[in-house]
């Protein structure tokens, strides 16, 4: 059996504002196909140098009346990064709420704008614990 890793789907509410978010993540747009028959558009964006992947980005250009849901039926986009710290802080300047801080310097939860759950995890070894992290409370759930 061949079986080969292609994307992840998510739909999304507001295709900008949902671009910036992965942008604000350091995800670039590798591709993108607007279906003006199907009236949606697939945005995919990965990490630099890693487009093989890719979160598809399915936004229907005539709205979508179940988003966003707190619905979490496959669980998370995860992804490993360098300073755990500097991301969260990048993250939490844009206004995205840090749901699970990185008080342990290894892991914390965001959500997309489109209540995607998203797991950073730091590259190699936790970081020491470190201020306000580490005596930060979780904001909602994940």
């Amino acid at each position: 059996m061949n079986i080969r890793y292609l994307h992840t789907m998510v739909r999304v509410l507001d295709l900008d504002k949902t671009m910036e978010f992965f942008r604000l993540l350091g995800l670039e747009e590798t591709r993108r196909m607007d279906n003006d028959k199907g009236r949606f558009s697939l945005v995919f964006m990965a990490p630099p140098g890693q487009p093989e992947c890719p979160v598809e980005l399915t936004w229907n250009w005539d709205g979508d009346d179940g988003l966003p849901s707190d619905s979490r039926h496959f669980g998370h986009l995860a992804y490993r990064v360098g300073n755990i710290y500097e991301i969260c802080q990048k993250l939490q300047d844009a206004g995205v709420t840090i749901n699970r801080p990185p008080r342990d310097g290894h892991m914390a939860f965001v959500r997309s704008p489109d209540n995607v759950s998203i797991e950073l995890l730091q590259e190699g070894d936790a970081l020491p614990p470190q201020e306000p992290w580490a005596s930060m409370e979780n904001t909602g759930h994940w």
